[in-house]
């Protein structure tokens, strides 16, 4: 699974280190490295509301407050 999240000016300031920070923990603490590709990028030009973060071409909208819940439902559960 590749998930790429946006770092870009807009999304840096809607706390895209905050998510990647997140994701990357979430990884790391649940062994998934060998299983899950986080990466990041510069705008993907979908960025009303929150952080854009994709799995596998698939956009997201994520806040720091949602990225665990984004971890659970969106990675965990569908690995």
């Amino acid at each position: 699974m590749i998930v790429t999240v946006c770092i870009g000016s807009y999304c840096h300031i809607k706390g895209s280190r905050l998510v990647l920070e997140c994701l990357q923990n979430r990884i790391s603490e649940n062994g998934l490295e060998d299983k899950v590709r986080l990466k990041g990028t510069f705008c993907i030009g979908k960025c009303q509301e929150g952080v854009c973060v994709t799995i596998n071409d698939e956009l997201f909208s994520v806040t720091p407050d949602s990225a665990d819940e984004f971890f659970e439902k969106q990675i965990k559960a569908k690995l």
